[in-house]
């Protein structure tokens, strides 16, 4: 699926989370592109800031937030975070790399992809299960 919308419209996005069933969600885009303000509008009663240096947020009980831009995936693993995926709730990761992948995929866990593009003033979203 495929959703161009403003900051004030990620609402439809959050849905299109909702809506997949899938707990664990792939953040992919480039600096600046609207990764962590995706999850800000997904954990609005909740104040969202970047993972960056302490790698992992929680938000509530059950919203899970990762940032791999300055640890990376060793680093994920060596930390136990892995294992936080099992939790109940959703996880965003940020910067998720192709080893990533493939251990969630061995490991069953299923997830969606989420690809942010910058396009003016709006994003174009592309959700891939």
């Amino acid at each position: 699926m495929v959703i161009e919308a403003r900051q004030n419209e990620l609402d439809k996005v959050v849905e299109c989370i909702k809506k997949s069933g899938k707990r664990v969600i792939l953040l992919q885009g480039n600096l600046g592109s609207g990764k962590t303000t995706l999850v800000k509008a997904f954990a609005k009663d909740h104040d969202v800031t970047s993972p960056t240096f302490s790698i992992q947020q929680r938000y509530g009980e059950d919203i899970y937030h990762y940032d791999l831009y300055n640890a990376g995936f060793e680093k994920f693993m060596e930390l136990g975070l892995f294992e936080e995926l099992e939790k109940p709730g959703y996880h965003f990761i940020e910067w998720p790399d192709e080893r990533l992948r493939e251990l969630l995929q061995a490991m069953g866990l299923e997830y969606l992809t989420i690809t942010i593009t910058p396009q003016g003033e709006k994003r174009v979203y592309r959700c891939i299960d």
